[in-house]
């Protein structure tokens, strides 16, 4: 390593700079190499080196092993991504958005082994070997692609028996009067009830009274037992309204600009599980016939 390094800047200083290392430390290192090899490598000039016969017969040596090593890592990498497929998003997406469409995929491809992943942040899907994530925000992530699958939407949401109950709920700022369920994320940025309340010209107002609990999930679990109103993610509740679990207000909906997003690494191609997995989401999402980055 401190070989290939110092051949390919021609530097001892600045080999020293990449491997974190002090320059008479790669020096004598470099020394000890040519010792044991009983050949000069490198012709010491006063601000460069240069490779000799012999260094560059090793350079192009070790190089081809290197590049071998890191083809086979690779190779290695991606039989795990195929061996198979992992999800990552919130509780709340795979609980109410994944689970109840899972038959449908098992149906279509029965021989992928999905693996739903909850996390509270957005992992780095090459470090984590992540083939899938599930993202909110606008479309552009360092290192990923990304396609779209729900526009950013968001109204209140509650129990039927709540909403029926709630007989003064005339106006948006009379729900101000009802007990709001709010969600505090530790990690992720979501928006607050004050953030939905301002788009529609109501500020400065105190909202802090009501129940307060830092998973989506949760939240709509206490929304459905009646503990009050909470956001609802359109592409989310909206299979809970259909079941009669949750009963809203689209016609208060407050959208974004945001949308949420299936994203995968743009650093090594998609096996081709994780691929049939992106392109059946993309197809069962709100647009079908977006088509994913190549």
């Amino acid at each position: 390593m401190i070989f290939t390094a110092a051949a390919r800047h021609g530097s001892f200083t600045r080999a020293a700079a990449e491997l974190n290392m002090q320059q008479p430390s790669v020096s004598a290192a470099i020394k000890q190499l040519e010792e044991a090899l009983g050949v000069t490598l490198f012709v010491r000039g006063h601000r460069k080196v240069t490779l000799t016969t012999a260094g560059n017969r090793l350079f192009s040596d070790t190089s081809r092993s290197l590049d071998d090593i890191e083809r086979s890592v690779q190779s290695v990498r991606q039989m795990g991504r195929e061996d198979h497929v992992t999800l990552n998003s919130s509780s709340a997406f795979s609980h109410y958005w994944m689970v109840p469409r899972l038959q449908k995929l098992h149906d279509q491809h029965p021989s992928i082994d999905l693996r739903l992943q909850i996390s509270d942040r957005e992992p780095n899907l090459d470090m984590e070997n992540i083939s899938l994530g599930i993202r909110l925000g606008n479309g552009t992530w360092p290192g990923c692609h990304a396609a779209k699958i729900a526009e950013e939407v968001i109204f209140p949401v509650a129990s039927p028996q709540v909403l029926a109950a709630a007989r003064n709920l005339r106006s948006i700022p009379t729900l101000m009067n009802e007990r709001l369920i709010h969600l505090e994320e530790p990690v992720r940025e979501r928006p607050t009830w004050g953030d939905w309340f301002a788009h529609h010209d109501i500020r400065d107002r105190d909202i802090v009274a009501g129940l307060r609990l830092n998973d989506y999930a949760l939240v709509l679990q206490a929304a459905m037992s009646g503990e009050g109103f909470a956001f609802g993610w359109e592409h989310v509740v909206r299979n809970l309204i259909d079941r009669k679990l949750l009963a809203g207000k689209p016609e208060w909906s407050w959208r974004t600009g945001n949308a949420f997003y299936v994203v995968w690494s743009a650093n090594a191609p998609l096996a081709p599980h994780a691929k049939q997995v992106r392109d059946w989401i993309i197809s069962v999402s709100d647009f079908p016939d977006h088509p994913p980055p190549s």
